[in-house]
C-alpha cells in the first residue's frame, strides 16, 4: 500500500482534468507525449510537466524510446488510491447501518432493514 504521502500524490494528479483526459488515453495503451498533447489546447511544454506530475504520482511510467518520450499507465497507485475510497465507503456503511438500527431501537414503526446495500 502506498503511504499517505504518496497517496496525497496521487490525489493531486487525478485533480486536474487535463490530466485524468491523458489517463483515459493512456487506459487503452502506451502513448508518446505527443499524442497526449493532440486533444489539448496546452503547449507541448504544459503537457510534459502534467506528465512529470503525473510520473511523480506513480499513476505514470515514461520512458524514451529513441527521441520518442512512450508513457504508460502504472495501475498499483491507482488501485492504492481505490482501495482507499473502498475502505471509507465500507467504514461509512458500517456506520449507517449501526444508526439504522438505533433508530429502529428507538422507533419501532420504522421499516425493517431492506438489506444489503
Amino acid at each position: 500500500m502506498l503511504d499517505q504521502f504518496q497517496l496525497d500524490r496521487v490525489f493531486h494528479a487525478l485533480s486536474d482534468p487535463s490530466r485524468r483526459q491523458m489517463l483515459d488515453r493512456l487506459a487503452r495503451g502506451p502513448a508518446s507525449v505527443s499524442d497526449l498533447a493532440a486533444p489539448l489546447e496546452m503547449t507541448l511544454a504544459a503537457v510534459v510537466q502534467h506528465v512529470q506530475v503525473l510520473e511523480a504520482s506513480g499513476v505514470v511510467r515514461t520512458e524514451k524510446v529513441g527521441r520518442v518520450r512512450v508513457c504508460r499507465l502504472e495501475t498499483r497507485a491507482l488501485s492504492a488510491a481505490e482501495r482507499w475510497f473502498r475502505d471509507r465507503r465500507a467504514l461509512w456503511e458500517r456506520r449507517l447501518d449501526a444508526l439504522e438500527e438505533v433508530l429502529r431501537e428507538t422507533d419501532p414503526d420504522r421499516p425493517k432493514k431492506r438489506g444489503p446495500r
